[in-house]
Order: structure tokens, then sequence, then C-alpha cells
């Protein structure tokens, strides 16, 4: 795979195989052509809400798919929903909740664990909300059972473990798809077709511009897009840890060789782009429970060489690891990736977006390998510390979930693959809110994330990951209708509400299960509406659209007390003299983005998390127009927990000073900032301002730095 170090595999040890864990369905004679209103390819969340909308609207539809469990993630590990602002999980999504909290609402659903015992766990949030009667936290088999349930009730045909000819199973008259054939010889006839798979494969085999990897900033003005070097977010970096990891099998010697899983190629420069996509993995369901647990299996093809770097990590300490084994119902768990060298198979599937089926059977396979090993490792090699093994082994999988497949999931997190390039290309300006988004059909809200996308070795000789983001989108935004369906000239009967027009900063967002619903639903409304009036896609009327999606009970704008501007944010351009914002620095180490306290310039402030002390830095590097002397301002947000200390040093054209700020106190200046000084500048050399976190005694806060002419 481009970009990995296939060394790490010793020759004929492993065995990928090619044979589907699905049945073979071969469809009769007389069932080779089928026709409806509305074709949807794909099993996934957005495939189950499109199909029930299509029929809520009186037209005939029907899913075909290589899946045999319908629901995608949502039906296959992933069970701690990442909702965001849940309030604008409106329509067919916030239904499925309501189902799911239906279930929980019986005693019989709680085989495990007494009700009481769960609690109302969530994200911040209670799980369970009596005045809207949801709950966003599952086990995977209650949400494919709400999935069959909704397949069921509405009497949608589904061809399951149907795929797609990708060579030639696409036919079109103009620029309008007719059928699909898929590689048993079915042919399914359609009016308007929906891609709602994670691969994007009908979107792609019709011909539909798309992209793969990360476009550079520079494309789309975006800050946050392209390669991340130098930027740590999440504590899933070799950073976090109190000394450099070598990545070499003799520590500090390159001529022993790399450990597998670093790549050896360089990573190329910030902001650009490449062809890398974020880390796959599954979405563990573990028990601890006895009478459920089965113990994790040594799968074939083990390699204990694997986890070398595993290894190295957990002698420096490294404790976090079962943090993200979030809790759902009767003693189960979503496990997710954390910490790092986790459950991320980095670098190990740049290939599959656009492999071919049996390809990416072996990358799935390999996958599973890395990860089913991971856990054996950790939990029966006697080199781990005895605290990590002695945990581990109270863990394994249950013996009540995917009861077919050896309790293991049957979906690999395709957390990006394609994406479209569409009518309108969605990106972080959007979300942001710099820029309004025209023709809201759906809205997001959950933090722009991206899981690393590449191991790599420093310049300095030390191991380090690289592509983890986690930008806040300060509040919900709008999804453009526009992003769901091609460019004129395309396809006129096709939307795409899974792999959306975006941008891989902006799909780090959107990619989330209740938004892919979400999208499902709406991009099912606008196919009824397209045939209603005898229209392309991208022809149909908005209003119209708009008016149906709400009284559907989708959400389309921000519900009150989540304006796109809080109050509390002040505009640069409001300012007087030369104001840097936060996101306009250059970030180094642990910082997060936050607006709960106000005032602040911009549309948040970043802060440290009170962690990674030493490791993270702020530099605001600021163009002077005009040479002369000018009062330097920082602008923090004051609190108790706040650090007494923060280190902030001005570099100007007579030298440096370096000041302490006391966070605790409120800023002097308007409410927002604290006078540094007043220095000289010219204009060739520019003004330099440097915050960071050493030996600071709570979180430290970075807004913003004005420059003031000197009176």
């Amino acid at each position: 795979m481009a970009g990995s170090n296939l060394s790490m595999f010793r020759p004929g040890l492993y065995v990928f195989l090619v044979v589907l864990p699905f049945r073979t369905v071969t469809a009769a004679p007389s069932d080779s052509e089928r026709t409806f209103d509305v074709v949807i390819y794909g099993g996934t969340s957005a495939a189950v809400t499109a199909a029930v909308q299509v029929s809520r609207m009186d037209r005939s539809v029907a899913i075909v798919c290589p899946d045999v469990h319908p629901g995608g993630l949502s039906a296959s590990g992933l069970g701690y929903t990442d909702t965001g602002n849940k309030s604008v999980i409106g329509g067919l999504a916030r239904e499925f909740y309501h189902r799911v909290w239906q279930h929980y609402q019986d005693d019989s659903a709680w085989t495990w664990q007494p009700r009481s015992e769960y609690g109302n766990k969530g994200q911040g949030t209670p799980a369970m909300d009596g005045k809207l009667r949801t709950m966003w936290i599952f086990e995977p088999h209650v949400a494919e059972q709400v999935f069959n349930d909704l397949i069921a009730e509405h009497d949608i045909p589904v061809f399951r473990d149907e795929w797609l000819d990708r060579e030639s199973g696409v036919t079109k008259e103009g620029r309008r798809i007719t059928s699909i054939r898929m590689l048993s010889g079915m042919t399914i006839r359609g009016t308007v077709f929906i891609d709602a798979t994670y691969e994007g494969d009908l979107m792609a085999a019709a011909g539909v511009d798309y992209h793969v990897g990360r476009e550079p900033k520079s494309q789309y003005g975006e800050e946050w897009n392209g390669i991340q070097t130098g930027v740590l977010h999440h504590g899933h970096h070799f950073g976090v840890l109190p000394d450099p990891v070598s990545p070499y099998v003799i520590p500090g010697d390159p001529s022993s060789g790399l450990l597998p899983r670093i790549s050896p190629d360089p990573p190329g420069n910030y902001g650009e782009g490449d062809k890398r996509v974020q880390a796959y993995c599954y979405r563990m369901c573990l028990t601890n429970d006895e009478r459920n647990r089965r113990s994790f299996p040594k799968p074939e093809g083990y390699d204990a060489r694997q986890y070398e770097l595993l290894l190295r990590v957990l002698n420096a300490g490294w404790r976090e690891g079962f943090q993200k084994f979030d809790p759902i119902p009767n003693h189960k768990t979503d496990t997710n990736n954390h910490g790092p060298m986790s459950t991320d198979n980095i670098g190990m599937n740049y290939e599959y977006p656009e492999a071919s089926y049996e390809k990416r059977r072996a990358i799935i396979r390999e996958h599973e390998i890395y990860q089913q090993g991971w856990l054996y490792f950790i939990a029966n090699d006697p080199r781990v510390p005895n605290d990590v093994q002695e945990e581990m082994r109270r863990w394994g999988l249950p013996k009540d979930e995917f009861t077919g497949n050896g309790h293991w999931s049957h979906q690999l997190y395709i957390r990006e693959a394609r994406r479209m390039v569409g009518q309108y290309v969605m990106t972080e300006n959007e979300l942001l809110k710099r820029r309004d988004t025209p023709d809201s059909v759906g809205m997001g809200s959950y933090t722009m994330d991206s899981h690393n996308v590449q191991r790599y070795i420093t310049p300095e000789g030390f191991v380090q990951n690289e592509g983890d983001i986690g930008v806040s989108t300060r509040g919900p935004y709008q999804i453009a209708y526009g992003s769901l369906i091609p460019k004129r000239g395309q396809a006129t009967n096709l939307l795409v509400p899974v792999c959306v027009s975006s941008s891989h900063i902006a799909f780090g967002s959107i990619r989330m299960e209740p938004v892919f619903m979400i999208l499902g639903q709406s991009a099912a409304t606008a196919a009824v509406l397209a045939i209603d009036a005898g229209q392309a896609v991208q022809d149909v009327d908005y209003d119209a659209l708009r008016k149906r999606l709400l009284a559907d009970g989708q959400v389309l704008d921000a519900p009150a007390g989540s304006a796109a501007k809080p109050a509390k944010s002040i505009r640069a351009k409001d300012l007087k003299g030369i104001v840097v914002d936060d996101s306009q620095a250059k970030a180094t180490g642990l910082w997060q983005q936050s607006g709960s306290v106000g005032p602040f310039v911009g549309l948040g402030y970043s802060h440290d998390g009170n962690e990674g002390k030493g490791k993270s830095e702020m530099r605001f590097d600021i163009p002077i127009p005009k040479s002369g002397r000018y009062e330097v301002r920082f602008a923090y947000t004051a609190s108790s927990n706040r650090a007494s200390n923060v280190p902030v040093i001005v570099e100007h054209a007579g030298g440096v000073a370096s000041s302490k700020i006391d966070e605790r106190a409120a800023p002097p200046i308007d409410g927002l900032f604290i006078s540094l000084g007043t220095y000289s500048f010219d204009s060739e050399s520019g003004a330099m301002v440097t915050v960071h976190n050493d030996a600071t005694n709570g979180h430290v806060i970075v807004d913003a730095v004005q420059l003031v002419p000197a009176q």
C-alpha cells in the first residue's frame, strides 16, 4: 500500500481470504430485471432512512446492497453515538433514536444489567431524554433490529449480498442512469438512484467527479485541511509520552530497520494535499460480564512483532487506552481508538477507496488480523505491563452480539473514502459560519474530526502520528442541497447522501451517523419531488423541498440558543489596529477549541485542556504594514480554572520581551485584552507573539493578539 511499510509482513505469513462472509445469491431468470421509482445502492443507515422516506411518499423503492446486515456502523458497534448538538437531529434520524428508547423501556431488554445501574449515561448530556423520548446509546443488535423493523413495516424489498458491476454495470442514456447491474447478473431499473454506500461506488461508476484524500488548504481557503505536521490535537500521538520514541528495531540505530507499521516515506509539507486516507478501525463491542464474555481469540496470522511499537508506548507509561471503552447497556462497550498506537490501523487503507472488491477484502482482513491481534497481544503477551494486562483480561467479546460472525463486528469503520465533487462543495468555511450555506437540507454540529492519516519518522529520528484533527464547529451548521447532487451535465437522476460533496476537513464532521440518516431522508425527498415534477435532481424546487422536509420533522436552521454567531463573539474587523485571531496562528501541541466563556474574538478560543505541559505552543506571525511603535495586547477569557502564569513572548525590532499572564483575572482592556507593552516594529520583519504552556498551573487560553499604533 502506498506510503506504508510492507516489509512488516513475513512472506507467506498472512493469507488474505477472498471469500465474503455473506451467502452468495444468484437471481432467478424471472427475477433478473426489476423496476422501481427509486433505487438505493448501499445498506448504510442513510440507505434505510432514504428507503423509508420514499415509501412514506408513496413511491416504489428498493435497497440493493453488498450488505447482509442493514444499518452500517450504527448497527456494527458504533453505539455511543457521536451526536454533537442533539437539537438539530430531526426527522427519521430522531425516530430511529426514539425507537431505541422504546426498546430499552422494556425490562426484558436489560439482560445482563439492571436499568437503574446503567442510569442516564451519555456524552455530556443525558443518554435518555424523557421529554423527547430518545436514547442515543445502544447495543449493536438493538440498532440492527430497529433498522429491520423499519424495513419490514414499510415492506421495502432488500436485495442483499448484491455487488455492483463497477466496470460496466451502470447504463446511462445521455446523462441519465437507467439501470444498474450486479455481479450476479441481476439488473435494477429506476427513475432516480441514490448512492448510500460508504465508498461511493455507484457515483464513481456513473462518471461523477469525486476526490480521494486531503485537499491542500489553499484549494478552498481552509485552515485545517491538508497535511497537519506539527498539529497535535487529541493526544493520539507520540508527543504525549514523557520521552520521544525511536522507530527503529534497535532504538536509535537506523541501520537496524524500522519497526512495523511506520512509514519510511516523508510526510509531506504542512498544508499540502495528498492521496492518503484517515485510518479505519472496527468499533468494538466488548463486555466484562463473565456470563456473556468470550476471551479474545488468537487470530489466524497473528504476529506479536506487529506490536513492538505498542510495547514501547506501554513501557513509556501510557495508561489511557481504556478511556474509550465507552459504556453501553448490559455491561458492554463501544470501544474506539485511543492513544499513539491503538485500534486505528494507520496507513494501511490508502488503496481501499478505489480498490477492487478482492483487494478491499484483503485490506479488511488485514484490519481484522491487526485489531484482533492487538487485543490478544495486550491480554496475553508476557512483556505487557501487568496492570495493563490484568485490566484487558477482564474484557472479551460478548457472546450475544454478531453471533454469525465470531462475535466480531460486520462492518469496518470506513471513516472516509471517495467524496463527490458536486454542485456545491461543503468546506470548513460553511461549518464555521464564515460563509452562508445555500438551500439547507439538514444540519450537523459535531467537531471536525479526522483520525490520523500516517505514522512517520521526524527529522530528529523519532516516530510521530500525523493527521489527527479535532476542531469545534462552534455550533450547528447547515448542509447544502447542492452537496448531495452531481454537477450539471454528469448525472441528472443521482443523489449521494453519504459520500457528500465536501472537503476532507468538512467531511470530518458531516460523516457522523445521525447526519447520514438526516441526509438519506432529504435525498429521498428530493428524489420523489424530482420524479413528481419530471425534473433532474439539479432542478428540484428548493422551496417545495424545504416545505416537505420541515413537514417531516427535519431541522434546517439553527435552533434558538445556538445562533451561528454567538452574542459574546467580537469580530476582529470591529476592533482597532491589527488583530490576529487564534484560528490564524500556528498551533503546535494539544490545543482544543471552545466558546463556553465570553466575550472572545471570532468564533471562540483555544485552550490546552490543562495537559501536555511544555508541549503546546501558539505562534502569531503578524505582518506590520508600516514601521513604528505599537502597543501589543493579548486576549484571553478568564476563569478560576485558568493558569496564573501563562508565558507570552513578544519578538520586536529591539529584541525579545517576556511576560507571565494571570488568566484567572479579567482582562482589563474592554474585557478582552491585556497589554504586553509598547515596542518598535519594522515592516520587513514584522512581529511575532508566542504563547506556550510550559510549567503552567491551569488551563492556558489563547484568543487573539492585537497591535495598536502608539499615540
